[in-house]
């Protein structure tokens, strides 16, 4: 049975209210700051005497800045009080603002507008805890990705039809700016009415005391954050993905002005290709992670974003020699399509880099501390955000061209990935497996949920390939630590994937005694720590394609740390690449590629009931005949 895809949640009321109430606010958002920046750069709006590209970066500094001043105290009210009710209140908050920013707007009080958007960024720092908070408490850990993905996908369609929106009443009504005024009092109150349809969502810690303290409270909620080394590398890796996305986003309008010598509709295109790119890359997200939390995409991602990147610099590098009048002259022009596909994979690949991150950080976050987690994040990306914002000042002030700066900013990407993957191999590791196992099998995994969620258990699997640990770490959910021959542990081309998975080499009593018994100590210790251990008991890799006999060891563990044992079996495998032949030695040249694999898990047998040779008969009937 198919399992229901990400679209279910938005026929769910606790899923689709709140998707409505945070994609209308982020269609608000978009709707005034679009206008702002279309006003600045292409109408002649001066404002404290700053030229177009000065104030576009000025004002992204604004609206980011209060997620450093106010986080802390946004994170302790999410966790403190019930987050429907806080979303309704944030919404009137919003209502009140963009009311001010009409009339503004109808005075032609510019400046002011520079002070709304200040306040905007408050307010939105007001609810990104409650936003990424809400979705644990509702959601299953399985539909993380997804809910995720949509929010990232709904965001984006969001500021789609900001840029659109924004673009084109300020181009309707130059002037007098009626248009755009009604327009954002109208969206503040559409979001309000559909907020009043979120689902109670129970406070995480109605006891807490609110500290008004920012400083010494911005640092606790850093210390919360840094508890977990996962949780606060990939609080570090968001941030860097925003700092990457506002260098990049923020010199469009003055790039389309500057270099491609083109107007606000040209800009508005060039926005919404990298938002459509976006979009997709977040829905996408779950059918490539196979709905489970995918740190594989990270790298992948990361990649993506530094190579597109130095192409929108080769793609046009220095101004146009003739002027863009329209959308459909530019499109004319030879390199065009190359940018509007640069930017769109920018988009793409953004998501598979930070969607994952998002679910990460939600999933292994202690609960009670989720909302100042994320408040802590939000503080993370602002201080980074802000020193993009000045980053790109400063190099276009000491003569970077715009193009010069986006191949800066791919550079920078580039060590950066290099970094943090050396301090969490794991996300390396994790790609490295989800490109192995895509570009050489299809993986058919059923039974997935027999592996309990919680807990320490062990894994027994037939062994039929030197992929085998890759290809289970691909599809069970949770981190196993593999025990395996001592001699594969010890492959020069394998051995740096396999101690950064942990795993644990074994040999044979008459080989190595002391490493055999070490081995066991090991398996004790990481299932005492409530980790799943896996194990392939025949004790080497098939030369046949049969299932061997089990030996004994499972029944050591057992006796010294009685947890429930999950048969696996791997079919369809032997005869692929890394398979033996009959006579032992490596398959060099595989006889099945893109070969459908089979992974079939049983239900947990209770440590009373565990032999070794049950375990064997279990997973030579749910192997079957595929060998």
């Amino acid at each position: 049975m198919n399992e229901p895809g990400q679209f279910s949640l938005l026929a769910q009321r606790r899923f689709a209210p709140f998707f409505g109430t945070q994609f209308l606010g982020a269609l608000n958002d978009n709707v005034f700051r679009n206008g702002l920046v279309i006003l600045i750069t292409f109408q002649g709006v001066v404002v404290l005497n700053m030229n177009h590209s000065q104030l576009a970066n000025v004002a992204g500094a604004l609206f980011i800045l209060p997620y450093f001043l106010l986080s802390a105290t946004a994170g302790q009210i999410a966790d403190k009080y019930e987050k429907s009710m806080l979303m309704r209140r944030i919404k009137l908050l919003e209502i009140v603002l963009m009311s001010i920013a009409a009339l503004a707007l109808l005075t032609q009080a510019y400046a002011t507008l520079l002070g709304v958007l200040f306040l905007m960024g408050c307010q939105s720092t007001l609810f990104g805890p409650v936003k990424y908070a809400y979705l644990p408490q509702q959601l299953a850990t399985e539909e993380l990705v997804g809910g995720n993905a949509l929010v990232e996908a709904g965001t984006y369609v969001a500021i789609i039809l900001g840029l659109i929106i924004g673009g084109m009443a300020v181009d309707v009504d130059p002037t007098k700016h009626t248009l755009l005024a009604a327009l954002l009092v109208g969206f503040a109150v559409l979001g309000y009415i559909v907020s009043r349809q979120v689902p109670i969502t129970p406070a995480v810690d109605p006891n807490l005391s609110i500290s008004l303290n920012a400083w010494r409270e911005t640092w606790r909620i850093i210390g919360f954050a840094r508890e977990d080394r996962t949780v606060f590398l990939s609080i570090l890796g968001i941030s860097w993905f925003w700092f990457f996305g506002t260098v990049m986003t923020l010199q469009i309008p003055a790039y389309t002005l500057d270099i491609l010598i083109g107007n606000e509709a040209i800009s508005v295109v060039l926005l919404v290709a990298f938002a459509v790119g976006v979009g997709i890359g977040s829905l996408l997200c779950e059918r490539m992670s196979g709905r489970r939390i995918e740190l594989g995409l990270v790298p992948f991602g990361s990649i993506g974003l530094s190579l597109f990147a130095i192409h929108l610099y080769f793609a046009q590098p220095m101004p146009a020699a003739v002027a863009a009048p329209d959308v459909a002259t530019f499109l004319q022009r030879p390199g065009s399509w190359k940018i509007l596909a640069d930017l769109a994979l920018l988009g793409a690949f953004g998501a598979f880099y930070s969607v994952p991150l998002y679910a990460l950080i939600q999933r292994r976050s202690r609960r009670e501390h989720l909302s100042r987690i994320i408040a802590a994040n939000n503080i993370i990306n602002a201080i980074f955000m802000v020193i993009a914002s000045i980053m790109a000042i400063a190099l276009l002030q000491l003569g970077f061209s715009i193009p010069e700066l986006f191949l800066v900013v791919a550079g920078l990407n580039a060590a950066v990935a290099v970094y943090i993957y050396s301090l969490l191999p794991e996300f390396m590791m994790r790609f490295l497996a989800w490109i192995l196992i895509n570009l050489l099998y299809r993986l058919r995994p059923t039974g997935i949920e027999n592996v309990p969620r919680h807990g320490p258990a062990i894994v027994v699997c037939n062994h039929v390939s030197y992929m085998d640990p890759i290809l289970l770490t691909g599809c069970i959910r949770r981190r196993m630590r593999f025990v395996m021959y001592y001699r594969i542990f010890q492959m020069p081309l394998l051995r740096f994937f396999f101690e950064h998975m942990r795993a644990i080499p074994i040999a044979g009593k008459m080989e190595d005694e002391q490493l055999m018994n070490e081995a066991f100590e090991r398996v004790d210790e990481e299932l005492a720590a409530g980790n799943v251990v896996c194990i392939f008991p025949e004790g080497g890799i098939t030369r046949d394609g049969e299932i061997q006999r089990f030996r004994p060891g499972i029944e050591r563990i057992i006796a010294t740390r009685p947890v429930p044992v999950v048969p696996v079996s791997l079919g369809n495998l032997w005869g692929s690449w890394f398979s033996r032949r009959k006579g032992g030695g490596l398959r060099m040249i595989p006889g099945r590629l893109l070969q459908r694999v089979t992974v079939r898990v049983g239900k947990p047998v209770p440590a009373k009931e565990v032999s070794a040779a049950g375990l064997e008969l279990l997973v030579r009937t749910l192997r079957g005949d595929e060998r």
